[in-house]
């Protein structure tokens, strides 16, 4: 059986995924079979396996920081956060149910547990070391009774801990300390050390703070972690970044739903609202992204930010898209509610006005369901009663939400003005688009698990609206470059060669990653203490 290494946190959003893609990286360039792992996850942020399974991001990521494709045991517990204290469960890459927080904390959980130690064992038969993720605190005393994602895991992988502290929110020492006083003994005799993360300025000033929390602890102190700026790796999830409005360690199950149902992306604005990747006053294009309350896989637009001369940013509020050269619609766990929102926030007038005025516009998954003439949910996937709720009608599609979930990884070639570029991404979605005789779709694609192809998505007539399923569809290089020149024509700027490879990014990411991580954190030490070689 594998070996097993836990990192756990003080609270959510202290960095244990980058910590964990990190220690994934070191072990698998070292030359071990090595293998991620997180029974739970709570996440608006998911990707697709090959088997056509839906997981965490996080997990999904450090599959690749490990070199290998991710599967459906690596997070064998998904929570995706609906709206209304609800969030969908999925087992094992397959939607399970759907409930309300306190329903999932109180019922049927050992069933759920069951699935949990299938998936474990999977990997552990298959794999030496399996690097464990934990989720938010391992200490919230009114769930801890009923929680899996934490100590009971580390119990059952028999697993050394690794407790991850942020020292850049402040109040290191107490949740260090404050963490282990409140695990009960069993529980503390397996963590073997902190890692104090996120530290700005020179490490050499916390030496005097380091001595003093390990001996607090009574663990020593293996590392204190820069703040990485611009990590190039994507983020867990929105649910996750919305953390930093939410710094109680002791909620309660109703403030656990309101958590789940909110969502500020603080942090990654900090990376790119308002940013302009280029030299100064050098022509470039300004794209905007509608932030829906329930916006999901928003690392779709990640390869936007990396783009040389293009500002894109988040839109707070509708003016915020005024002098935009092109508007995004991101995908969204709630369509209809998001949809709602548009209608009463002014969102969809300037939407319109937009299109009218020859702005480019995409949509991807709820956002291109978004762009049709209407939604209808007559199996109650997101409503309390059938209904339908208009579109934005600047495509002809009428989505109808079904309760079957498409989870498939496609291959396709573009159309139209895009004609015979070769694409790849994922789809995600509840939902089936149906368009009249006129449809001009923007791809022809077929499934990596099955055979034959079909036509996907729409194009306006004048080619400037666009509505795909196709998430990572910004990931595609040739793609990208093709639309953004399109538009950069239309503005009289100059067309560019593809500046940016993001698979190339993406592991010049993790090597950077792992660079930092030895210089700053001892792996021998994990290796003789942790993984007991």
């Amino acid at each position: 059986m594998a070996r097993s290494l836990m990192f756990v946190g003080t609270a959510s959003n202290v960095g244990k995924s980058v910590i964990c893609t990190a220690m994934c990286r070191i072990l698998h360039r070292d030359g071990h079979r090595v293998a991620p792992f997180k029974s739970q996850n709570m996440s608006l942020n998911s990707a697709v396996t090959p088997s056509g399974r839906e997981i965490g991001r996080a997990q999904a990521v450090q599959a690749e920081a490990c070199g290998i494709l991710p599967n459906e045991h690596m997070n064998p517990v998904l929570l995706k956060p609906i709206g209304g204290s609800r969030s969908q469960v999925i087992v094992q890459g397959r939607v399970h149910d759907t409930r309300s927080a306190r329903d999932y904390f109180f019922d049927r959980k050992e069933e759920i547990w069951e699935a949990v130690l299938e998936s474990y064992r999977f990997l552990a038969q298959r794999y030496d070391v399996i690097v464990i993720e934990g989720a938010g605190s391992p200490v919230e005393m009114n769930l801890k009774s009923q929680e899996i994602a934490n100590m009971r895991t580390a119990e059952m992988a028999d697993a050394s801990v690794i407790l991850v502290a942020d020292i850049d929110r402040g109040g290191v020492f107490a949740s260090v300390v404050g963490t282990l006083q409140l695990l009960e003994p069993h529980e503390r005799a397996r963590v073997k050390g902190v890692i104090v993360n996120k530290f700005r300025g020179d490490p050499g000033l916390f030496e005097e703070g380091r001595r003093m929390l390990g001996e607090y602890a009574g663990v020593p102190v293996l590392g204190v972690i820069p703040y990485i700026r611009d990590l190039g790796i994507d983020e867990e999830d929105s649910v996750g970044l919305a953390a930093e409005r939410y710094r109680g360690s002791s909620r309660s199950v109703a403030d656990q739903d309101l958590s789940m149902d909110r969502r500020v992306d603080d942090h990654t604005n900090d990376r790119t609202h308002d940013r302009t990747n280029g030299p100064a006053g050098a022509d470039f294009l300004r794209i905007a992204i509608v932030d829906v309350p329930h916006i999901a896989n928003f690392t779709d637009f990640d390869p936007l930010f990396l783009e040389p001369c293009v500002q894109a940013y988040f839109c707070r509020k509708p003016e915020d898209m005024r002098g935009a050269d092109a508007v995004i619609l991101p995908g969204t766990k709630s369509t209809m509610g998001d949809l709602e929102w548009l209608w009463t926030g002014g969102w969809a007038a300037v939407l319109r006005e937009a299109q009218a005025c020859g702005v480019w516009l995409f949509g991807i998954c709820g956002g291109y369901q978004m762009l049709g003439a209407r939604v209808c949910d007559p199996y109650l996937q997101e409503s309390d009663a059938a209904v339908e709720y208009p579109g934005l009608g600047l495509l002809d599609g009428v989505t109808t939400l079904f309760p079957e979930k498409v989870t498939v990884l496609v291959d396709g070639e573009l159309s139209e003005d895009f004609l015979g570029i070769a694409v790849h991404g994922y789809e995600i979605h509840m939902g089936r688009t149906v368009h009249g005789d006129a449809r001009r779709p923007f791809a022809q694609t077929r499934s990596l698990s099955a055979e034959g192809g079909q036509m996907e998505g729409a194009v306006s007539a004048d080619g400037r609206t666009i509505g795909t399923y196709l998430h990572g569809i910004f990931h595609n290089d040739v793609f990208r470059t093709a639309w953004l020149n399109r538009i950069r024509s239309e503005r009289g700027l100059p067309e560019q060669e593809v500046s940016v490879r993001v698979q190339e990014t993406r592991d010049a990411a993790y090597d950077r990653l792992e660079t930092v991580m030895r210089e700053h954190l001892d792996p021998e030490y994990i290796y003789r203490q942790c993984l007991r070689q």
